[in-house]
């Protein structure tokens, strides 16, 4: 752990009372890399009408970013460790810089499908630098937790922010502008970073595992692919879904083993026999998998049932942000209050009971409704995350800061993945029987309707009459009922949530301050002290008759040891006490 030290001790010396810009810059890194994966969704109209991609070619374009970024975490958060995080992010930036040009720019699908998939490039390369350079520079855990609070809080400000500045950038300029945006940003982020982030890396012993590390990049983008195709509708047992499932998670198994027999892996397999390090992990795919695929579905209501624009949609969603904002700024209070168990299971039983007070929702439009539920979901789930990435960050070794985050944020997409494909399996399969066999609806255009709620609206214009507006009125309660029992397949998984983080630790262990370790490296748990020792009995004093004469000046046998040591006389050279 020398190296690991060493560079603590220059962390320090080069951040210091800077510390705080260090994470207002990485912060914004991370704003790019959470706005990047959802503002492109409104503009995906405008890029379908001036491209004519093909559906194929609109599908990549939509999800080579996320695939890429999920598939590189791994890979690009280890890297960190060994070469420097720094020197990674300030890479990942000019990356991302270079594919938001290309991609603002591109004339055709092809040219816009590589520009996305180099922008998961530079989000890998960001992402996971941006929470270890944050682990290192806050060796306390009391102010690393408050920082992690506003790191979370600005990751869901980004995602929520993404689609109403995408919405206002279409609806006043072109599609490309949703990626141009990018650019002053980093513009001053990558001049600013050299000056201002320090250095930082693990222990560095051994080689880098460079099969190892492909490996995993192939294995996560494999299961990711393949929960991404179960998400899109495609049969369990279809070649595009079990083919990439198969072999991603054959390459992970052969991964795990593979860095078990290492001297020096990638990632220390052991993290995972941590109780608090799994379960925390864990709790971060639980709790995305019951909110991504809910906040898909939602969107949905906003706009096709509601009849909301994209922007107003975007607008209805910020009282969650705002929440979520709050959520995070306090975390850190909270969780010295009440310790991670308590925050996290809390956590997940208040976002149970928001997307249960969601299942009122109805045909008709209740802001009020809307508004507290949102308000109880961003605050609930972002106390949920905090407190999860928190406790899993402590847990990890300083040196493997890298490899903890690039774990934490695989966990956060595969949790994303799943709950698409989940929670819209559920949806479909509650949505599609009661459209496909609308009254009045011819077979044909009853199975097309039952595809989607907006196909329903195409074929039902399409129908006209009576037979369109039944159609229309059919899909609308079947969305409808739908929705609602997605909702309460949502809050029993949040449910499970509560119950697994039991096994996180119910206080938050903290040194005393001034007692962290060097480089990071969490300090040892204050453990409870022993009871002092009993005071010795009382010794009878031997009768006058037995006490021998003590010669005058000698110290007596209660005296301190300072004392009987002055006393003493000096032994002849050469002779010891015994």
């Amino acid at each position: 752990m020398s190296g690991t030290t060493t560079a603590g001790s220059r962390l320090r010396g080069a951040a210091g009372a800077n510390r705080w810009v260090v994470l207002f810059v990485l912060c914004v890194s991370l704003l790019l890399v959470a706005l990047d994966a959802t503002v492109l969704h409104v503009a995906v109209p405008a890029v379908t009408g001036d491209l004519r991609p093909s559906g194929v070619e609109l599908l990549w374009i939509v999800d080579a970013y996320p695939l890429v970024c999920a598939s590189l975490l791994i890979l690009f958060g280890t890297l960190g460790d060994r070469i420097g995080r720094r020197r990674v992010l300030l890479i990942g930036y000019g990356l991302f810089g270079a594919a938001s040009a290309v991609a603002a720019f591109a004339d055709s699908p092809t040219v816009l499908i590589g520009a996305r998939a180099l922008l998961g490039v530079g989000g890998a390369m960001i992402m996971p630098a941006t929470l270890s350079i944050l682990r290192a520079v806050f060796p306390d855990r009391r102010e690393r937790a408050l920082a992690i609070g506003v790191w979370t809080a600005v990751a869901a400000v980004g995602a929520a922010v993404g689609p109403v500045l995408g919405g206002f950038l279409v609806e006043h300029f072109w599609w490309g502008s949703v990626f141009l945006v990018n650019l002053p940003l980093l513009a001053v982020l990558l001049p600013l970073g050299r000056v201002v982030l320090p250095e930082s890396k693990g222990c560095g012993d051994g080689p880098w595992d460079v099969l190892g590390a492909l490996m995993a990049a192939a294995g996560v983008l494999g299961v990711v692919f393949g929960v991404k195709r179960l998400g899109a509708g495609e049969g369990p047992l279809s070649l595009a879904t079990l083919g990439p499932l198969c072999a991603g998670a054959a390459l992970l198994i052969l991964f795990v083993r593979r860095q078990r027999r290492r001297e020096h892996p990638l990632i220390d397999m052991r993290m995972f026999a941590r109780p608090t390090f799994s379960t925390s992990v864990g709790c971060i795919v639980l709790a995305m998998l019951a909110l991504v695929g809910l906040e898909l579905i939602a969107v949905q209501y906003l706009q096709l049932v509601l009849g909301l624009s994209p922007l107003e949609t975007g607008l209805r969603l910020l009282p969650l942000t705002f929440a979520a904002m709050a959520a995070g700024i306090t975390g850190s209070a909270t969780l010295r209050r009440i310790g991670p168990r308590r925050m996290v299971s809390w956590g997940f039983v208040l976002t149970a009971a928001a997307v249960l007070l969601l299942v009122l929702m109805g045909q008709h439009d209740r802001p009020g409704l809307l508004t507290a539920g949102f308000v109880l979901l961003g605050f609930g789930l972002q106390t949920t995350l905090f407190g999860a990435y928190e406790s899993m960050l402590s847990e990890a070794p300083a040196d493997q800061a890298g490899g903890a985050a690039a774990i934490g944020e695989t966990s956060y997409q595969l949790g994303a993945g799943l709950g698409i494909a989940l929670l819209g399996s559920v949806m479909n399969a509650a949505y599609a029987p009661a459209v496909s066999s609308a009254k009045g609806v011819p077979a044909a255009a009853g199975s097309a309707a039952a595809d989607s709620l907006g196909e329903a609206y195409e074929v039902a214009a399409r129908l006209g009459g009576p037979a369109g507006d039944a159609l229309r009125t059919a899909a609308r309660h079947s969305f409808v009922h739908g929705l609602h029992i997605t909702l309460l397949v949502s809050a029993g998984l949040l449910l499970l949530g509560a119950l697994a983080a039991l096994r996180l630790p119910k206080v938050m262990e903290c040194p005393e301050p001034g007692t962290g370790l060097p480089g990071g490296t969490p300090p040892e748990p204050r453990r409870r002290q022993p009871p002092a020792p009993a005071p010795p009995a009382p010794q009878l004093r031997k009768p006058p008759e037995q006490r021998r004469p003590r010669p005058h000046g000698t110290p007596g046998p209660h005296a301190s040891p300072d004392t009987r040591a002055a006393t003493e006389e000096p032994l002849p050279a050469g002779r010891g006490r015994g």
